[in-house]
């Protein structure tokens, strides 16, 4: 495990389309069908990474939460399976099953999507309003394995409830950290 931050994608970015299968129900979606009617979280995530298991549980309950107020939730796994085979789409889906994901658990094979978004990490979130323009880059809270924090969310938590009323998230954005993506 090498601790990576994120590249932070510059603010306003529109959020690039792509086509996907979910390892859940194993079909194939375009973006345009997952997204939110008042906003969007994209998180690139794995199966294996003590960063995303540290919070997944917190992370499962955060998309139910805000499922509700028209935020979809869709979570891209980019690693190669060719190092880390347990990040393949049956591991994916029985991983997804065993957190009772409300969201899709897409396999991004050939990693464009993860380069197109500029991701390095995972976790690494990026939140984009209905008019898919990236508002929000950076961490979910400042809990990490070992660091005796709670994982509350509450930095993510807060961009997403600017979001929902209409206001400029005017927090501050720190980089998200975690296991670095696995390239080919």
């Amino acid at each position: 495990m090498s601790l990576t931050e994120s590249y932070m994608l510059p603010l306003g970015t529109i959020a690039p389309e792509f086509n996907l299968p979910n390892t859940v129900d194993e079909k194939n979606y375009n973006f345009s069908e997952l997204i939110g009617k008042k906003g969007t979280l994209i998180i690139f995530i794995c199966n294996h990474c003590p960063y995303v298991i540290h919070l997944i549980d917190q992370l499962v309950e955060t998309a139910k939460k805000y499922l509700t107020k028209e935020i979809n939730t869709i979570a891209i796994s980019s690693n190669s399976i060719k190092t880390h085979p347990q990040d393949g789409p049956e591991k994916m889906k029985k991983f997804a099953l065993d957190k009772n994901f409300s969201f899709p658990y897409l396999y991004d094979k050939s990693q464009e999507i993860a380069k197109k978004y500029d991701a390095a990490c995972t976790p690494d979130f990026y939140l984009f309003d209905k008019d898919l323009k990236l508002v929000y880059r950076g961490r979910y809270d400042d809990s990490r394995p070992g660091n005796e924090k709670a994982v509350t969310g509450k930095d993510l938590h807060n961009a997403i409830d600017y979001l929902l009323i209409n206001k400029e998230i005017k927090i501050k954005q720190y980089p998200s950290m975690g296991c670095n993506i696995k390239w080919h």
